[in-house]
């Protein structure tokens, strides 16, 4: 819980429907992975929308996302009250963001036979890179990648595939994700290092400015109390660690 209780306005903002409508990306395991028996899901996303609608007093509703690009659609749809996304630029159009509670690594994966050994020998002409369409790794390597091309996939579970079915020479993704692809497909490595540190937040549409700032001590408390830290460590997320404390 937080120390400073949210206001009726805040409440308005956060769960306009007198429900806290949460938004969670299953596609990014990081944030949350979906049981394949029951279709429940569970991961550190899941433990903070619960713990938010507790401070807020209302119930809520989890509404369920393959990948990131749906969660942004559903932000100009008025289909969700907070999600958990990469803070990006190009998002801030669509939503306001807390501080980071998460930092995630953004890799690449090779098969074992590419002559790619390092991150700088990425983005080279001729070169093919896979991405999940919209990510956050999407959005950076778009304004960051200047002569290799790359090719967007609308399935992060099934990205890394395209090393196999298709002529593309390196498959970028969240650690979690590649290193769960390394292991499902044979033949595939990890190249050292990382390209990119994605800053997770959670997140509102814009325009709800009083939702807006209680998310912001929101996200502080739960770092500091050390939630974010177990949720982490309850379900098994090496890939991420927690954020530092924003600045005053």
């Amino acid at each position: 819980m937080t120390d400073i209780p949210p206001s009726p306005e805040t409440i308005a903002q956060l769960a306009p429907n007198g429900v806290l409508r949460a938004a969670i990306n299953y596609g990014n395991p990081a944030l949350a992975t979906m049981d394949t028996m029951t279709g429940e899901l569970s991961g550190v996303s899941v433990d903070l929308s619960r713990e938010l609608a507790s401070c807020l007093g209302v119930p809520i509703e989890v509404v369920e996302y393959a990948n990131a690009r749906s969660v942004v659609d559903g932000a100009r749809e008025n289909l969700w009250d907070v999600a958990f996304t990469g803070i990006d630029p190009e998002r801030a159009k669509e939503m306001d963001f807390s501080p980071a509670y998460l930092l995630i690594e953004g890799v690449y994966l090779v098969r074992d036979a590419s002559p790619i050994r390092t991150i700088s020998d990425v983005d080279h002409p001729g070169r093919r890179i896979a991405v999940s369409r919209s990510s956050a790794y999407d959005l950076f390597l778009t304004r960051e990648i200047r002569h290799a091309e790359l090719v967007r996939g609308d399935d992060p579970t099934r990205v890394a595939d395209m090393l196999i079915d298709e002529s593309i020479d390196v498959v970028a993704g969240v650690r979690a994700r590649s290193e769960m692809d390394a292991q499902r497909i044979s033949g595939l490595r990890l190249l050292d290092g990382n390209f990119m540190e994605i800053r997770q937040a959670m997140a509102t549409p814009i325009g709800r400015p009083a939702g807006a700032r209680y998310l912001a001590v929101f996200i502080e408390a739960m770092k500091a109390s050390g939630l974010v830290e177990r949720a982490l460590r309850t379900h098994r997320v090496d890939s991420g660690k927690v954020a530092p404390a924003a600045p005053h």
